[in-house]
């Protein structure tokens, strides 16, 4: 039921919409004079075209497909042993991807929980901004808020005490707020008239304890508490002219780049031991248990990659396929069928659900974003581990001022060499996800992006 919303031959179906919708775009891609709605997307992306996007893309999936073999023949031996009588189906896959990871790893992810205590993850990311943006998080109680449950800090510079901006912070779930984990810019910084600092925000969906009661959250809700607040830092930091410039009004595969970069600050010894407390005793997480979920850190990484990524190459390619008229349905089915999707695998977003792709232009033609700015994420995180580690001062400065505070206002490639002093590339990536560094080398160059200048805007 879940994996078919969208496409039950019912008032609900999407599939007659979805090729309106991408004949409606293939026909403004050739009004303003370009091939595809694919082309006209990403003329300002960091990609620059979607031959370089399918390339990476190509690149990582190959190796990613054999590691689901992998995942797969190690589930269905745990199953066969446990005589369950069953192949492994895509209903299956968590079910026993789960029981795999407790019998290899001996992780269970409520043996984390108790050290990750949302109030101390904050306090975690607050010092982290302060090592690597010299900012200072002052509680406000005198700034008016929409709900009793926000609060508020004053950010300022910590050597001069120059008022930086405001970071509000919405973390629990409530009836009609949005699910998930986000960051809103409410005002951007600007220097145009005058001065103007900004105001952020980050939000969470976290069900809130009783009185006096921590609320403990999981690893991967952890990960996705610092990413969000990546993008905060990322607003907090511009220093440009325009506000249409600021902060995260940068390219769509790049503005994931700066929040992924900031999920490798968590598992630093110096968070975990600070921050990562028991909430009953205090003592800090044990490093047996860190040590477990770092070998863990690259299990499943053929499931996640894949499901991910055939939603991506499908976007691209039915945004390539210019005026041809699309049945969604048959062109998923064929489209998978090419690539060699695994059977034991759905999409992450099937076309018919795709709402990042078809609820507006935003990620069209551009899921594959998450992909490209992990490529830059593992690549810049090295300039720290190659040089003095996470908390270099020298790599942090370099960080904030060729990344975090210039906007759009240059070349996004321009501005990562400037900072890594060359191109970004792959092989940090397939290491982070436990794939051969060499693998895509049989599918493409190593590079990613070209030095091909982008359209100012």
């Amino acid at each position: 039921m879940f994996v078919s919303r969208g496409d039950n031959a019912d008032k609900n179906d999407n599939n007659a919409i979805i090729t309106e919708i991408l004949q409606l775009r293939a026909e403004r891609a050739k009004l303003l004079g370009f091939p595809t709605h694919a082309h006209w997307r990403l003329e300002n992306a960091m990609a620059k075209t979607p031959e370089k996007a399918m390339q990476l893309m190509e690149a990582v999936w190959k190796p990613a497909v054999l590691r689901v073999k992998e995942e797969v023949a190690d589930m269905q031996k745990l199953a066969d042993n446990e005589g369950a009588g069953l192949k492994i189906e895509p209903w299956d896959y968590r079910f026993y991807m789960e029981k795999v990871r407790k019998a290899r790893y001996d992780l269970d992810q409520n043996e984390v929980k108790p050290y990750l205590q949302l109030d101390k993850l904050r306090e975690g990311m607050f010092w982290v901004a302060g090592e690597l943006f010299n900012f200072k998080f002052t509680p406000l109680t005198n700034v008016p808020v929409y709900h009793a449950d926000v609060r508020v800090w004053e950010v300022t510079d910590k050597t001069s005490g120059k008022h930086v901006g405001l970071w509000y912070f919405d973390p629990y779930a409530r009836t009609g707020k949005r699910s998930g984990a986000w960051m809103n810019s409410y005002r951007s910084q600007e220097r145009m008239d005058k001065p103007v600092t900004t105001i952020v925000s980050n939000n969470s969906n976290f069900v809130k304890g009783k009185p006096g009661e921590p609320v403990l959250i999981s690893w991967d809700d952890a990960n996705t508490l610092f990413h969000e607040f990546g993008h905060a830092l990322h607003g907090l930091s511009s220093n440009v002219t325009y506000p249409s410039l600021a902060g995260t009004s940068v390219a769509r595969d790049y503005v994931e780049f700066p929040s992924q970069l900031l999920e490798h600050w968590l598992s630093t010894p110096e968070v975990l031991q600070r921050f990562a407390l028991h909430y009953k005793t205090g003592e800090p997480i044990p490093q047996a248990l860190v040590d477990k979920i770092n070998k863990a850190a690259t299990f499943n990484q053929g499931f996640g990659t894949v499901e991910y990524l055939a939603s991506a190459l499908v976007d691209m390619k039915l945004h390539l396929a210019g005026a041809q008229k699309i049945d969604a349905d048959q062109f998923e089915r064929e489209t998978l069928a090419a690539l060699g999707m695994p059977e034991e695998i759905v999409m992450r977003h099937r076309t018919p659900q795709f709402g990042h792709v078809f609820s507006s232009d935003g990620y069209s033609a551009g899921y594959y974003s998450y992909l490209w700015s992990d490529v830059l994420t593992a690549d810049a995180f090295g300039a720290f581990t190659e040089g003095k580690g996470a908390y270099d001062k020298k790599v942090g400065a370099r960080l904030t001022k060729y990344i975090f505070s210039v906007g759009n206002t240059i070349d996004p490639a321009e501005a990562y060499r400037a900072f890594r002093g060359r191109d970004p590339q792959i092989k940090a990536l397939m290491i982070k996800r436990g794939f051969p560094a060499d693998a895509e080398k049989n599918s493409s160059n190593e590079k990613t992006p070209t030095r091909s200048k982008i359209k100012k805007r």
